[in-house]
């Protein structure tokens, strides 16, 4: 028997199956005729050049987006007009959740990079999920992640100064990238390293000078933006030094 949400929708025109990202995204827990189906009901799948603005602080929740190639940044402006770096977003992370509260962006999303989203309108996945169950777990499951990196960067933001900022933000997103299926030793830094900085609460020469002293250290080699992580045991070791830190300050 075909599910409700089989018999709710129509064909398809989008192309979720072939997707190398699907097990990430909305579609994941669908066979291969939903997943078809559920196609149909993504609004675009469009470039966003490097440096174009997808949605504004302000703008209303219209629609929802998938990363489905690239990397964007979100931000806020401070008091005195300054751009604040508040997080940077991969492939597979849903764009414009923060505004399902109020029905308005709270910050400015960016393209770090040439990239590709995928659109679904927010009230089309609110009846998608009203109608079937495997929808509603998958959207839960990207809101949870959205929730497991706030965390995630919190964590990082506490540490106790830049070597172990730095140390704890290369390791976080090696592991990004491990998950979904890259390597996790080598990669590229697709944000600048001041926007680096303002997310970190670090100068842009402070952030410079920690990641040629992590060269320095043979723990890593850096070219321009290219990162090859190449004693992952002393970058851990460095990144722990901020947990011992704190339980030391605690005990005192």
């Amino acid at each position: 028997m075909a599910s409700n949400f089989t018999q709710s929708l129509s064909a398809n025109r989008a192309g979720c199956a072939g997707c190398y990202l699907r097990h990430f995204c909305l579609s994941a827990d669908l066979n291969d005729a939903e997943t078809e189906i559920f196609s149909s009901h993504i609004v675009s799948q469009r470039r966003v050049p490097k440096g174009e603005i997808l949605f504004r602080a302000g703008d209303p929740l219209d629609t929802l987006f998938i990363t489905r190639l690239g990397s964007f940044k979100s931000s806020v402006l401070n008091e005195n007009g300054s751009e604040q770096v508040t997080d940077f977003h991969m492939t597979g992370e849903v764009l414009g959740a923060e505004a399902i509260p109020t029905g308005y962006h709270i910050c400015t999303v960016t393209a770090l990079e040439d990239s590709e989203i995928c659109s679904l309108r927010y009230r089309e996945l609110e009846a998608l999920c009203d109608r079937d169950p495997k929808i509603a777990r998958q959207f839960r499951l990207l809101l949870g992640r959205k929730i497991v990196a706030a965390h995630q960067n919190l964590l990082i933001l506490g540490c106790t100064n830049s070597t172990q900022l730095l140390a704890s933000f290369l390791l976080n997103l090696a592991r990004k990238f491990e998950a979904r299926g890259f390597s996790k030793s080598e990669f590229v830094l697709r944000m600048t390293r001041g926007e680096l900085g303002s997310f970190l609460g670090l100068k842009l020469e402070t952030v410079s000078r920690t990641l040629t002293h992590f060269d320095e250290l043979n723990l890593i080699e850096i070219n321009q933006r290219h990162v090859r992580i190449i004693n992952l045991e002393g970058l851990k070791a460095v990144a722990k030094e901020s947990g011992r830190a704190k339980r030391k300050t605690s005990q005192e």
